[in-house]
């Protein structure tokens, strides 16, 4: 990360009525390399076209998904776009014109997704991080999906920053209460914990109405063993995406219809007791 010589930073401040939005953007500037820092080696690919706020193709053919960050979702085959999802794309396409059409890419340990992707983070030319840019403008949110987590803190830190200036989707609270559940996809969900219980399928955390929160079985190695300590009772913020169960050939008595898998620790917040 980069920092300035203070006297440098004092006579540009003295200068800051002349040089205006120079001023402006390297405050900026350092504040987003504050959040993600540019690696020693990323590979340096040529990009044909942004897809959406947080997907690009390459000239040579492949398809990259960006780790840690979920862009709302274009409309396609008629359906409505979410809110700012075209202001997410039209965000990423700047940064990347503004980045001459040339990124680094560092790929994840996990290098592809289900659809064939490659999933890495994304550097402009001038060392930018493009998700954290993303995020802290509030284009995007924050996901986190194992074993691709190496930047949750500095991702954290750049939505943190979009959510207290109430930027973007942050303007109105995209939260929903666990009894406001209607569809699956992504969502964030709050609600208070009523019960923690396990079973071969993992550990599964019911809020009061409606979703239950699961860790499934192979991702427990990935949650601390004291990070289950007093959740119940505990009011809760909780992301992923939600499935619903009741597709499934009917829920049991009892069961939740909607079932939200919590992919990594940082997935779930606590808000109080």
């Amino acid at each position: 990360m980069r920092t300035a010589n203070p006297s440098g930073f004092a006579l540009l401040l003295k200068k800051a009525p002349l040089v205006g939005a120079f001023f402006v953007g390297a405050i900026w500037q350092a504040s987003a390399w504050a959040f993600c820092p540019l690696p020693d080696r990323p590979q340096q690919v040529a990009v044909r076209q942004v897809v959406d706020g947080d997907t690009l193709r390459l000239t040579d053919g492949r398809s990259v998904r960006m780790i840690g960050i979920n862009a709302p979702e274009i409309g396609r085959k008629g359906r409505t776009s979410e809110p700012y999802a075209e202001a997410a794309k039209r965000r990423l396409q700047a940064l990347v014109k503004a980045s001459d059409g040339r990124v680094g890419l560092v790929q994840g340990v996990e290098a592809k997704d289900k659809y064939g992707r490659t999933l890495a983070h994304v550097y402009a030319r001038n060392g930018d991080n493009l998700e954290a840019r993303l995020l802290s403008e509030g284009f995007g949110y924050r996901v986190a999906v194992a074993p691709n987590v190496r930047l949750v803190a500095c991702q954290q830190a750049a939505e943190q920053s979009a959510r207290k200036a109430r930027a973007g989707l942050w303007r109105s609270t995209p939260v929903l209460r666990a009894g406001e559940v209607r569809q699956s996809g992504f969502a964030l969900i709050e609600g208070r914990i009523q019960s923690i219980s396990r079973n071969r399928g993992g550990v599964w955390l019911e809020l009061e109405t409606g979703v239950v929160l699961q860790v499934p079985a192979r991702l427990q190695r990935n949650f601390p063993a004291s990070f289950f300590d007093n959740l119940k009772g505990r009011q809760v913020e909780a992301r992923g995406w939600v499935l619903d169960r009741s597709r499934k050939g009917g829920l049991k008595p009892g069961q939740r219809r909607w079932v939200l898998p919590l992919t990594d620790p940082s997935m779930l917040e606590r808000i109080s007791g």
